[in-house]
């Protein structure tokens, strides 16, 4: 595998390749990220994955400066999943100069759910995303199910953009007690991640409920963040929307998702589960 850090390195080691498929990454990899280049590698060739913790996406007071970094384990399990080039930029490299233009998601996908409790948090997610695809070029991208509102809006940013790649999704892997994978989970301590499940669980058995026939779905989704509550969680939101455009579901809605936003201690979690409902009768 090429590790390159300069968007000039970038384009040499991509000369006279065509077809590629990428996988963008904040780093600190995990067997989600791994399950993405896998995913990567039947889509495309030479597989691309970018390393780079992301200045724009964090608001005051977030994560940004305790973010894990971990470049050199990073760079051995993507040499070991087949990944062919790490492009690992530094903040200098993707943002010589400051940033005054930027990607504005619609206001009805980046100012809900996590966008109403992270401001800005989407735009500097698809100005990110833009730049590394002009840089990269790919044929494919893949992207995680487990950040779906961010897998909605970078659909969008593509298909408004007219940009010619294809976004694929990779299914969210877990935990063997549910928990879905996530770079920040290494914040929870040991208490907190037994708790940290419970989120997943939440989601599941509302899904459940409504796979047998249950449709308050306003109700459903206060209940599950009142049990949140009562176990200790800071809950941001729990909320069912169709999987299409993360919109209200209707009566025509053909696949749904339930989401889910909430605070163990000082670590967010985030996860959701994507389903079809019952048919109507």
């Amino acid at each position: 595998m090429r590790v390159v850090h300069t968007a000039v390195e970038l384009r040499a080691a991509l000369a006279g390749k065509t077809g590629s498929a990428f996988v963008p990454t904040m780093g600190n990899l995990h067997a989600g990220h791994v399950s993405l280049i896998e995913l990567a590698k039947q889509h495309g060739q030479p597989v691309v994955a970018s390393i780079f913790v992301n200045p724009l996406q964090f608001g005051a007071g977030e994560d940004f400066e305790r973010y894990p970094r971990t470049l050199d384990a990073d760079c051995n399990k993507l040499a070991a999943a087949g990944c062919d080039i790490a492009f690992a930029p530094d903040v200098a490299e993707l943002y010589p100069v400051p940033q005054t233009f930027t990607v504005q998601p619609p206001e009805a996908l980046a100012n809900d759910l996590c966008g109403a409790f992270r401001p800005g948090h989407f735009s500097g997610v698809a100005t990110v995303v833009l730049k590394l695809l002009n840089l990269v070029q790919p044929h494919v991208a893949v992207f995680g199910k487990k950040d779906f509102q961010q897998l909605l809006v970078i659909r969008e940013l593509v298909r408004q953009f007219n940009l010619p790649v294809e976004i694929v999704a990779g299914d969210t892997l877990r935990e063997a007690d549910g928990l879905a994978m996530s770079s920040r989970n290494g914040y929870l301590g040991a208490s907190e991640r037994i708790q940290a499940a419970a989120l997943q669980r939440e989601l599941a058995a509302i899904v459940a409920v409504i796979q047998a026939g249950e449709s308050d779905f306003e109700a459903l989704c206060a209940a599950a963040s009142r049990h949140l509550k009562m176990a200790g969680w800071r809950v941001d939101y729990v909320a069912l929307r169709d999987a299409a455009n993360l919109q209200a579901p209707t009566p025509d809605s053909t696949r749904l998702v339930v989401l889910g936003a909430a605070w163990l201690g000082s670590t967010r979690l985030i996860d959701n589960l994507d389903f079809t409902p019952p048919a109507r009768a």
